[in-house]
């Protein structure tokens, strides 16, 4: 069955697989030279993903958040705003008591920082 899965669907597993176990929560370019990480590469890579293939980004969002690192767990959620906004809310709202931490770049800005200070301000963004 491997050799009939479709070049999208490796290329999104491949994306995800990054997602699962990414360090770092970048949207943007990191650092002086703005370079992009491939974790930021993979995550836009799915939401490119999110208009051809809404119903396997969706399946593949619930691996992330099962099995995904702090970091992992913040991509999806953000993910499933795009996807489902219901199910995103009840997920930054699951998340707002995780004590495990997660390292953020917001341009040459990092920072550490609970999954659940994060959420929490998701939540208070929305």
């Amino acid at each position: 069955m491997f050799g009939m899965r479709k070049a999208w669907e490796r290329e999104l597993g491949a994306a995800v697989d990054e997602l699962v176990a990414a360090d770092t929560l970048a949207f943007g370019g990191v650092g002086i030279a703005g370079t992009l990480l491939p974790v930021t590469e993979a995550y836009q890579r799915v939401e490119a993903a999110v208009g051809d293939h809404p119903d396997e980004v969706r399946r593949q969002l619930d691996r992330v958040l099962a099995d995904g690192t702090p970091a992992g767990r913040a991509y999806a959620a953000t993910l499933l705003e795009r996807v489902d906004p219901e199910t995103a809310r009840a997920t930054w709202t699951s998340l707002r008591d995780d004590p495990s931490e997660l390292t953020t770049f917001v341009g040459c800005v990092m920072d550490r920082e609970t999954l659940g200070t994060y959420a929490s301000r998701r939540l208070a963004a929305a």
